[in-house]
């Protein structure tokens, strides 16, 4: 089911947390963050939205490290109903696409619910004090590989961030499957 993200709610400070990452390692999401900000990506590995822009994900991340900021991804979904979003799947995963950022597995959910997070893909794009600047989407395409000469609204957005340490005004939310919750014990 698509799910739709509400808009940006400007100086909403960063939440950390310490998560095991694909490469065997434990991280924290504030260690992420480049000189000049931190973008924060809830994805997961079935999702069609999610599969559309992984590779322009992580072509930006790299062109963004440059800049100053720094790419964290998290999965958050229920592996047990959802396999394909194992830890071991997310390994493949990141492996498969080149991830040169850290790839995150949230198995309580603990994180996808103390940022809001509704859909894979949800980016929240944050300046170098931790304040949220951007809630939006990668660019115009949904499930559809984008056309040559779409405009690259993430990228863009966390350029003016890193630059300025303001968000744009005008942002238009991400869209993407709902994340697939536990149920309540």
């Amino acid at each position: 089911m698509a799910a739709h993200p509400p808009v940006c709610e400007f100086g909403w400070p960063a939440v950390d947390a310490e998560l095991p990452g694909v490469d065997g390692k434990k991280h924290r999401i504030f260690e992420c963050r480049g000189e000049n900000g931190l973008l924060v990506a809830f994805i997961c590995n079935h999702c069609p939205y999610v599969k559309a822009v992984i590779d322009r994900l992580v072509r930006d991340a790299a062109e963004l490290s440059a800049i100053g900021i720094g790419t964290v991804a998290i999965s958050s979904n229920d592996a047990e109903a959802y396999p394909q979003d194992s830890f071991e799947n997310m390994k493949r995963f990141a492996q498969a696409h080149g991830f040169s950022f850290p790839y995150l597995h949230d198995e309580d959910q603990s994180v996808a619910r103390a940022y809001g997070a509704v859909c894979t893909p949800d980016f929240f794009g944050f300046n170098k004090a931790l304040k949220l600047q951007y809630r939006g989407r990668i660019d115009a395409s949904r499930k559809e590989e984008a056309p040559k000469g779409t405009a690259r609204d993430l990228f863009d957005a966390m350029r003016r961030v890193a630059e300025t340490g303001e968000g744009p005004s005008g942002q238009i939310p991400s869209i993407g499957c709902s994340i697939k919750w536990k149920e309540a014990a």
